[in-house]
């Protein structure tokens, strides 16, 4: 059961279904205020359900470094770093640039490979000081998108979360738990490039930042609530019974043998 943009049929059919997918999460598990910023009062990240105000400078920034640190990471781990170079007061372009590495490493050493997102956050640094932020607001997603990926050490997941949830503009976000989900819900097994599966949600939803903000989170909380890596909860998931990945559970067991642990 594959759905293929090209067929106009299948177009129209898969709309449809990603549309229905987005509504029973929604549904099920309500907004869920990405991105997660830091709180010094709290001393923890917070989510903030309808967040969709203009972002502040120091927001787009702290939510650009959350989105680098993430990479190859959980956000537990992301959440120390960021607490660390938060109350340390190193949260900023020129802090950030001017810091010794050893100190850099000190600083996010929880959130791992560290030295190389040193580096990295360096060469993000660089690029807000050198970019004002009014300048870089005025740029539409893909001029913005170009611009970020020439940064070294930032790939497409990282710039589209930058661009979605830091300066809030329509680009939809793929990462492992949105490919997991979408290979099991629809029974697709072909291999997407990053690009390929971005645009077959794109072309499926209105360029809506609300909708696109809100579709990548509640992925990543179906992904860590129910359908897990190995072995999915398909008994427990409220997807089940449209998901053709949970129809063909039959006794403890997962027929799609070549999807049984996706990443």
């Amino acid at each position: 059961m594959t759905f293929f943009l090209k067929s106009k049929k299948f177009s129209k059919r898969m709309k449809n279904k990603i549309q229905e997918l987005y509504d029973l999460m929604y549904l099920n598990l309500g907004p869920q205020g990405w991105w997660p910023v830091y709180d010094l009062k709290l001393k923890k990240c917070v989510y903030i359900p309808n967040r969709y105000t203009k972002n502040s400078p120091k927001l787009i920034f702290e939510i650009s470094v959350g989105a680098l640190l993430t990479q190859n990471t959980s956000w537990i781990n992301v959440e120390k770093a960021l607490a660390k170079l938060k109350e340390e007061g190193y949260l900023s372009p020129k802090k950030i640039y001017e810091a010794s590495f050893e100190k850099l490493y000190e600083l996010i050493r929880s959130s791992g490979y560290y030295r190389q997102k040193a580096e990295k956050l360096k060469n993000l640094s660089l690029f807000f000081i050198k970019n004002s932020l009014k300048e870089l607001s005025k740029k539409n997603v893909f001029e913005l998108r170009k611009m970020l990926l020439e940064i070294k050490g930032i790939g497409r997941e990282t710039a589209d979360s930058i661009i979605l949830y830091g300066f809030q503009k329509p680009i939809f976000v793929i990462d492992s738990y949105t490919r997991r989900i979408y290979l099991r819900f629809f029974g697709d097994e072909k291999e997407y490039d990053y690009d390929e599966l971005r645009e077959i949600f794109e072309k499926s939803l209105k360029p809506d930042l609300k909708i696109y903000s809100e579709y990548h989170a509640l992925f990543v909380e179906v992904a860590k609530r129910y359908c897990l890596k190995k072995i999915p909860l398909c008994e427990k998931c409220f997807l089940s019974l449209k998901c053709f990945y949970a129809k063909e559970f039959k006794n403890g067991k997962y027929t799609l043998s070549k999807n049984r642990q996706i990443s």
